[in-house]
């Protein structure tokens, strides 16, 4: 899967390109302060960041010019994962950093936000009404009694009031946590539950799919379910009368207020994200002011270069880490492409539509959008306007070899394609987007910046050119900081740190080249193993998801009791196709010319659908419970499925096999 090391790049950026990122222009003042390497590239860059972490962070930290507001200690304190301790004795707060370039008296009237709906008509928010909007909340939710620590939750979509709230949050020292309002109540209250907030921020209803869907009824049942709740603030983006007892947001964020900043120290909780919970209540994964501010100021300002003059774009919503580090784009001065409505509608360009029309730089989507572009055969870089894209980026899962091909020949042969790869877990990539490095058809460029990327066999060894467990054997400043009501910490140690004692397994099969890039194979719980033999489930799907009768797949590898090893391929087909033993033979002979003959499906089953988490991922691991014959109640969470009843398949199934 990967590409030889002699094999010519995709893209490759001239030396323009290179002398103007910001991470060549950090090396070089890190050379010459830091002691960083004066040459040697990225490469030599990346050894130093990792070798010596403590100096690392703490040239990141002057680079990016961190107000700490009371000096730290040292770098890190105890370095011991989990549990490692950054920069203590300071104090800092995130929303100041976020809201800094308000304070450019040049800048203070350009757009900080672009809202964007359905309708395509853009809606600008300057750097100081951000700011004097954030001010006016903050004070309010003072005087609502919100102290450093407490909970604000967040029902919201994909809108400016959403960055509002959580920057005001972040203002007085909450603790944010959002949900989007597609979720359904109670998946909203498996994870609000959790973290009992103070404030509700909630819309009536969102427009998707160019339909009007309201959720009063549910906000009404959040309302009753969530005891701890001292206000709810309503939204009313249908435009419906504020219901009985609650605020209007209008009334809170109409005073021309100076934002206080309150400074908390570096490990105070930010905000709380959860996991996918598939198959138990989403873990709620607590993250610091202090180790996100610095993290993202890495990722986005050196890895995603971006600064003033760009504008960001991440088909996201607020149930997704993806907005956390979109938002994040502020700290770098970027102006923020705030898109709510759905990514196919009105029709499948809709997401380069939005990039032509805001003149988005950075065009950050999934690789599944980029895939279902392709199969629906459009040309993104003929019929829009698209010559400011400088990167487009990709997440959710790997972009397979076709996609890089596809964004190479369709959007610009000039792009530079970013697929990145790292989890809620740390809000943050461990390997992805680099400016100054060749793109590898299939590959992600590099590790991370301060991130002690390997690739692991069982025993601990490292390898390299071979599949491996993804570990990171040095701490991150963005790895959570605790997982909420999990007073000993067993449930987050036994969420990463089981199988190697002190290093961080994530859960992915990798393989670090021989030149340095990543390659993703997909979990590393739901692997295929026949014979001895591993492969992701990723592989499969993109070599089966190139047939145009395949809508999309999901592949399944169960240990039988007596030994056996059962492998089947769910299909769902296109409209018009039919799974006849022409196409049954022609996937099976796509699986054993360009992967392995050992992963040729033991059957292939047509389904009517692939269930998937509410955050757009497969859901392998229930489904295999499933089909060991696990209770549909047992084997998953229903308030973390995006359909339920297509579970019900998998279950019937089940029992005619038993």
């Amino acid at each position: 899967m990967t590409a030889a090391a002699n094999e010519a790049p995709l893209w490759q950026p001239g030396p323009d390109r290179i002398a103007a990122a910001a991470v060549t222009r950090f090396q070089s003042w890190a050379a010459a302060r830091y002691g960083a390497p004066a040459d040697g590239g990225y490469p030599a860059l990346h050894r130093w960041s990792v070798d010596e972490l403590d100096t690392f962070w703490q040239a990141v930290a002057d680079w990016f010019d961190v107000r700490f507001s009371t000096p730290y200690e040292s770098v890190i304190g105890d370095r011991t994962m989990p549990g490692a301790q950054w920069f203590p004795g300071a104090t800092l707060n995130y929303a100041e950093h976020a809201l800094r370039t308000a304070e450019d008296p040049s800048r203070a009237d350009a757009p900080a936000l672009l809202h964007v709906d359905e309708t395509h008509t853009q809606l600008p928010i300057s750097w100081s009404e951000l700011r004097r909007r954030v001010g006016s909340l903050a004070a309010e939710l003072r005087a609502l009694g919100v102290t450093p620590g407490d909970r604000v939750s967040a029902y919201l979509p994909n809108i400016p009031e959403a960055v509002v709230a959580f920057l005001a949050t972040a203002a007085v020292g909450g603790v944010w946590t959002s949900c989007a309002p597609d979720f359904g109540a109670r998946s909203v209250l498996d994870r609000f539950q959790q973290v009992e907030p103070v404030v509700l921020f909630a819309v009536d209803g969102y427009r998707y799919g160019g339909k009007e869907h309201d959720r009063s009824d549910t906000v009404a049942e959040l309302r009753r379910e969530l005891p701890t709740l001292r206000a709810v603030v309503h939204i009313p983006l249908l435009g419906t009368e504020a219901p009985e007892g609650a605020l209007e947001w209008s009334a809170l964020t109409s005073a021309d207020t100076e934002p206080v900043f309150e400074q908390v120290p570096f490990d105070h909780p930010l905000w709380v994200l959860y996991s996918s919970g598939t198959t138990g209540l989403p873990k709620a994964i607590v993250q610091s002011q202090g180790g996100i501010l610095l993290e993202h100021f890495k990722q986005l300002g050196l890895h995603c270069d971006l600064g003033p003059d760009d504008r960001f774009f991440w088909y996201t919503s607020t149930g997704w880490m993806m907005w956390n580090f979109l938002v994040s784009g502020l700290l770098t001065g970027t102006t923020l492409v705030l898109y709510d409505g759905s990514p196919g509608y009105p029709d499948i360009s809709a997401q380069w539509r939005v990039a032509e029309q805001t003149g988005a730089t950075l065009f950050g989507t999934s690789a599944a959008y980029v895939m279902a572009c392709r199969k629906a055969g459009i040309h993104p870089g003929r019929d829009f306007e698209l010559s400011r894209i400088q990167c487009v980026a990709t997440t959710g899962s790997p972009l397979p070899p076709d996609g890089f091909r596809w964004l190479h020949d369709e959007v610009s042969e000039d792009l530079w394609i970013a697929s990145v790869s790292g989890g809620t877990d740390v809000c943050s990539c461990f390997a992805g987007a680099v400016p100054t490095l060749p793109v590898h058809i299939g590959e992600l460029q590099a590790p991370s910046l301060g991130t002690d990327l390997q690739s692991w066999d069982p025993a601990g060894k490292p390898l390299i050119g071979e599949v491996g467990e993804l570990v990171v054997t040095a701490p991150m400043p963005s790895m959570p900081i605790h997982f909420w009501n999990d007073p000993d910490g067993s449930r987050y140690h036994d969420s990463y740190f089981d199988m190697y004692p002190g290093v961080w397994r994530h859960g992915d099969w990798i393989t670090i080249t021989e030149h340095g890039s990543v390659v993703i194979h997909g979990r590393s719980d739901s692997t295929l193993n026949r014979q001895g033999v591993r492969m992701g489930s990723s592989d499969i799907y993109e070599a089966v998801e190139r047939l145009p009768e395949i809508r999309e797949s999901l592949v399944i590898g169960i240990e039988e009791p007596d030994g056996g090893y059962w492998m089947p391929l769910f299909v769902h087909l296109a409209d018009g196709a039919v799974l006849d033993d022409d196409l049954r033979n022609s996937i099976k002979q796509t699986i054993r010319e360009n992967l392995s003959p050992r992963h040729v499906p033991d059957e292939v089953i047509e389904v009517p659908g692939i269930p998937h988490t509410l955050t757009g991922k497969r859901i392998e691991v229930p489904v295999k419970r499933l089909l060991q014959g696990t209770a549909l109640a047992k084997a998953v969470n229903p308030g973390s499925i995006d359909n339920l009843e297509l579970l019900h398949f998998y279950e019937d199934l089940a029992r005619k096999r038993a």
